[in-house]
């Protein structure tokens, strides 16, 4: 697995593939958690290309580009949040969703957040918990007429203040 994917900004002519994408990763890659009508109901979640643009522009997004084709995306939500990390099922696996979850990390650690949090697929939860994401919630997502089940984690950027920390002294 390699990190060394190119990462760039989200651009609107961006919005169409990524479209696909996520829909083409939710249909291959949870299958086995998710079932027909629920895959479908969360797909539809970009169904309309205005409203899932402007969800990825009012988030920092970050795409994997490579030769034209797209790998994955990201987004950082109000700065603590994962809003949404998806991976072309061909990539699933090679290092794509470490690339864009890690860099999404140190960006919201340089904007000084000190907790990350994610609602994670029951798809998704081993991939944050190898990254170091602890459960705190189980939730149930209303979506359509059907119901998605996610668990809240959270992973801790900085160390909490501790007043023991001697502080670094010059010598």
């Amino acid at each position: 697995m390699s990190e060394d994917f190119p990462l760039r900004p989200f651009l609107p002519g961006d919005t169409m593939a990524l479209r696909e994408l996520f829909a083409q990763s939710i249909e291959e890659l949870t299958q086995d958690d998710y079932d027909e009508d629920q895959r479908a109901a969360w797909a539809m979640a970009a169904e309309d290309a205005n409203a899932f643009a402007q969800r990825l522009a009012q988030s920092l997004t970050l795409v994997v580009q490579v030769d034209g084709e797209y790998l994955g995306f990201g987004s950082l939500k109000d700065n603590k949040t994962i809003d949404m990390l998806f991976v072309h099922p061909y990539y699933a696996g090679e290092g794509v969703g470490t690339a864009l979850l890690a860099a999404l990390e140190k960006i919201a650690a340089a904007r000084g957040a000190e907790v990350l949090s994610v609602d994670a697929s029951d798809t998704a939860h081993e991939f944050f918990e190898r990254h170091g994401f602890g459960a705190t919630q189980r939730n149930s997502i209303p979506l359509d007429d059907q119901w998605l089940s996610n668990t809240t984690m959270i992973k801790q950027l900085k160390p909490a203040a501790s007043s023991s920390a001697a502080p670094a002294t010059k010598q």
